[in-house]
C-alpha cells in the first residue's frame, strides 16, 4: 500500500526527481521581487541564482536579494538616472527585457535594440549577440545587459539571458515517476496555484489554461468573475506569451502594420491573451473581427492583401461575467458578455472551447502555491515544446468519434485538439489508461466545446440542423 499523498512528501519527491529544475514557490512572494515589475519566470531565475534553497526567505537572503535588485533592477522612475550614469561614462548593468529591430533603408542598415523599461530605443547591439539569441528578433528576451555610451550612441555590449534549456524527452521521462494525482498537483503548483485547496473539477479547469501553450492555434474564451486569477498565470509563465490588458487594440497591433510591414502580435508570439475584452478599446472592430475569423479558421494572417503569413499562435480571450446569487451566469447566451462585434457566430464557431471559469473559486491567500514546483522558465518552455509532439494529436484523432445523425466537422476538430492538449499536459509520457483518458481528457474536451456549441445553437438557426448535444465514443 502506497503512502498517502501529502504536501511534504510531494515537495520532497519533486525536488528529488527534478533537482535544479524545481523551486519552492513559497519563496517568491516573500522575496519582494514581485513588487519590482518583473514576471515570475524572471524573478525565480534571480532567486535561484542568488539564494537557492527551500522554505521561506530568511532575513539575510532578503537583504541579499534587495541589494542585488537595487543595483540591477531599475524602478520605473529611474530611467533618467540610468541615462545620466551612461552620460557620465559609466558602464551600466541592468536586468531588462530586450527586443531587436532590423533597419534596412537606403540610409541605414543596422540592428537596433529596444529597452522599453529604460526608455531607450535605437541602442546599438553587437552582431554576435543577435546571432546567438535569435529570439531577440521575435518576442524579445529578458536578461542582464551591459550598456555604455559611445560616439555612435548607447551600445549594448553584453547580454546574459535567463533561459532554461529544455530536453523534452527528459521531461517526459520524469513524468513517469509521478502518479496522476501527484502530477496534477505538480502542474498546478508550477502554475502558481495551491492544489490542496481545490476540488478535482477546479483542478481540471485550471489545467485547461495550459491548453493554448501545448497546442498550436487552440483558441479559447474564458468567462469568469473578477478575482479568479484569469490573467495571473499567463502574465507569469513565458516571454512567448503576451498579455494585452487595457489600451487600444488595432489591426496593426494584431496582424500587420501596412505602413512599416512589421508583423503584429499574432505573428510574433506563441500565445496572445486579450485580458478583460470588455474594457479593451478596439480600433476598426469590423476589420479586426474579419481578420480574426480568417486567422482562427486557417492560421493565416493577412491585412488588405498586402502581406500574408502563417502563424501557430493561440488566441485567448478573458472576459468577466455576471453571476447570480447561486453563482450561475446571468446573461444568456454567455457570449452576450463580449463586445457586440465579437458575438458574430462565424467568429464564435472558430473558438475551440469556452472555459467555465465561474466554476473556479475566487483567489484568496491560501490559493497561491505553497510547495515545490517546476521553475517557471523551464515549465513554460517545456509546455511550448509539447506543441511539436504529434503523438497525442494522432491518438485523439484515432480514438475519439463524435456520434449523431449529422456530425459537425468543427466540433470534432475542436474536441480532438482539446483532448490532445489535455493528454500532453497530464500524460506527456504517453502512458494513459482508457478510463483516465476518457475522464481527464475526453470529457473536459466535450464540455468546453459543448459550451461553444450552445452559444451557436441559441444564436443561429443554421446550427440547429445538427444534434444539440455533442455525443461521442472512445475506441
Amino acid at each position: 500500500m502506497s503512502d498517502p499523498l501529502t504536501p511534504e512528501t510531494l515537495n520532497q519527491k519533486v525536488g528529488q526527481v527534478f533537482g535544479h529544475l524545481a523551486i519552492d514557490k513559497r519563496r517568491l512572494p516573500t522575496s519582494q521581487l514581485n513588487k519590482r515589475n518583473v514576471p515570475a519566470y524572471v524573478a525565480e531565475w534571480v532567486l535561484d541564482s542568488l539564494v537557492p534553497g527551500e522554505d521561506a526567505i530568511t532575513s539575510e537572503e532578503l537583504s541579499k536579494i534587495q541589494t542585488w535588485a537595487d543595483r540591477f533592477i531599475p524602478r520605473p522612475d529611474e530611467s533618467q538616472i540610468i541615462k545620466n550614469r551612461l552620460l557620465n561614462g559609466e558602464v551600466v548593468k541592468v536586468l531588462t527585457p530586450v527586443e531587436v529591430e532590423i533597419v534596412l533603408t537606403r540610409r541605414a542598415k543596422e540592428r537596433l535594440a529596444q529597452l522599453k523599461l529604460l526608455g531607450l530605443a535605437d541602442v546599438q547591439i553587437a552582431d554576435g549577440i543577435v546571432e546567438q539569441y535569435p529570439d531577440l528578433l521575435k518576442q524579445g528576451m529578458w536578461g542582464v545587459v551591459e550598456l555604455m555610451d559611445t560616439q555612435e550612441g548607447i551600445a549594448l555590449t553584453s547580454f546574459k539571458p535567463m533561459q532554461a534549456s529544455v530536453n523534452l524527452e527528459i521531461f517526459k521521462e520524469k513524468r513517469s515517476a509521478f502518479s496522476l494525482d501527484e502530477w496534477r498537483a505538480v502542474l498546478l503548483t508550477s502554475m502558481g496555484y495551491n492544489p490542496w485547496v481545490l476540488d478535482e473539477e477546479e483542478k481540471t479547469y485550471l489545467l485547461c489554461r495550459l491548453l493554448p501553450l501545448v497546442e498550436k492555434n487552440l483558441h479559447l474564451l474564458e468567462l469568469a468573475p473578477k478575482g479568479t486569477g484569469k490573467s495571473y498565470f499567463y502574465e507569469n509563465i513565458n516571454p512567448r506569451v503576451r498579455l494585452l490588458s487595457g489600451g487600444n487594440v488595432s489591426p496593426a497591433v494584431l496582424f500587420v502594420n501596412n505602413a512599416t510591414g512589421q508583423w503584429g502580435l499574432l505573428a510574433r508570439f506563441a500565445v496572445v491573451v486579450l485580458d478583460e475584452v470588455q474594457t479593451l478599446k478596439f480600433e476598426k472592430p469590423q476589420e479586426i473581427v474579419g481578420g480574426l475569423k480568417g486567422f482562427l479558421a486557417n492560421g493565416r494572417l493577412t491585412r488588405g492583401g498586402l502581406y500574408e503569413t502563417a502563424s501557430s499562435c493561440s488566441l485567448v480571450m478573458l472576459a468577466n461575467i455576471l453571476l447570480d446569487n447561486e453563482q450561475h451566469p446571468v446573461l444568456s447566451p454567455l457570449v452576450k458578455e463580449l463586445p457586440s462585434f465579437l458575438q458574430e457566430t462565424a467568429f464564435i464557431d472558430r473558438l475551440r472551447g469556452i472555459l467555465p471559469g465561474w466554476k473556479v473559486r475566487k483567489l484568496s491567500g491560501e490559493s497561491f502555491a505553497q510547495g515545490v514546483g517546476l521553475k517557471s522558465d523551464f515549465f513554460g518552455d517545456a509546455l511550448l515544446a509539447l506543441r511539436e509532439d504529434m503523438e497525442a494529436n494522432q491518438y485523439a484523432s484515432r480514438t475519439i468519434t463524435l456520434k449523431g445523425k449529422k456530425r459537425y466537422k468543427r466540433n470534432e476538430d475542436a474536441v480532438h485538439m482539446i483532448a490532445s492538449g489535455l493528454m500532453k499536459i497530464q500524460f506527456p509520457h504517453g502512458q494513459v489508461s482508457p478510463e483516465d483518458y476518457e475522464i481527464y481528457c475526453v470529457r473536459p474536451a466535450i464540455e468546453l466545446r459543448q459550451l461553444v456549441w450552445e452559444q451557436l445553437y441559441a444564436l443561429d438557426a443554421e446550427y440547429r440542423q445538427y444534434d444539440e448535444e455533442i455525443q461521442y465514443e472512445v475506441a
